[in-house]
């Protein structure tokens, strides 16, 4: 690991490290070193860098078309192997999609708190990424052992040039996803008394309301500044970004913790 010299640039050291592990090392040293930073009042410059079109990946998982990832049952070890790897994939490209989110709008300006946040969220999925990849291991298998989805990165290449397109999209819409099916996830496991697998959902259910609640203070931030209306705002970027309907049913309790009310979900559903 390198001592970068701006958070842009410690940014896009984690984008460009291919191996899980070892990405997800590198992106708790730097967050832990912004924190730090921020609490000696020795704030580090967000500086500017130019993050990839594409993180770095390694040669296994295979990536997939989404028709193509095999579905397996979970009420099978093997389907719940298959699950825990999907979840795997999916904390591993919320790191890179916070830290893209700080790299790539270093020209839009934003409070500290801004960067407070989603330095924070990236050390979190950080975290969840390892913690179920042990999961993973002390099941008999590990991260790559299967195939994966080769659409995550989507949504960031679609809003590359649109900071509340990308607020919208990944916090609002998919990690707000994330919200709506972890407990169900959770009962799977439950079920099938796998303590570490249960233990490591729990935290990432606890962990991902934030996430939400960052993407939703920051666009309603961003339209207040720009004098926008935030929900016909909203509904318009994700009908743009977005290439799908938005499906039932929804936590609404979780989804209102986070700032997201129901208006702004129902209107996006096939129902509509």
């Amino acid at each position: 690991m390198s001592e970068a010299t701006t958070l842009a640039n410690m940014a896009v050291e984690v984008l460009n490290t291919a191996d899980g592990r070892a990405k997800t090392a590198i992106s708790r040293a730097h967050a832990a070193r912004w924190a730090q930073a921020r609490a000696d009042g020795k704030d580090i410059a967000v500086g500017q860098a130019t993050p990839p079109d594409m993180p770095a990946r390694p040669d296994k998982p295979e990536l997939l078309s989404p028709r193509d990832v095999p579905r397996r049952k979970p009420g099978t070890p093997e389907g719940r192997i298959a699950l825990l790897h999907a979840v795997a994939h999916i904390e591993l490209n919320a790191v890179d999609l916070h830290w893209d989110l700080i790299a790539r709008f270093t020209h839009v300006p934003m409070p500290p708190g801004f960067y407070d946040d989603w330095v924070k969220a990236a050390d979190e999925e950080s975290k969840h990424f390892n913690l179920v990849s042990d999961s993973l291991e002390a099941m008999g298998s590990h991260y790559g052992a299967l195939s994966a989805h080769a659409g995550m990165w989507r949504a960031a290449t679609d809003t590359r040039d649109d900071i509340m397109g990308r607020l919208a999209v990944v916090p609002m819409v998919l990690e707000a996803r994330g919200l709506d099916v972890t407990p169900g996830m959770i009962e799977v496991f439950r079920k099938a008394k796998a303590d570490d697998a249960v233990a490591a959902l729990q935290t990432i259910y606890g962990e991902e309301v934030a996430h939400v609640a960052y993407g939703s203070k920051w666009f309603h931030f961003l339209c207040g500044r720009d004098g926008l209306d935030p929900k016909p705002t909203f509904h318009g970027l994700v009908r743009r970004y977005f290439h799908a309907t938005l499906k039932p049913p929804f936590n609404e309790e979780k989804r209102a913790e986070a700032g997201i009310p129901p208006d702004f979900y129902w209107p996006l559903t096939e129902s509509s």
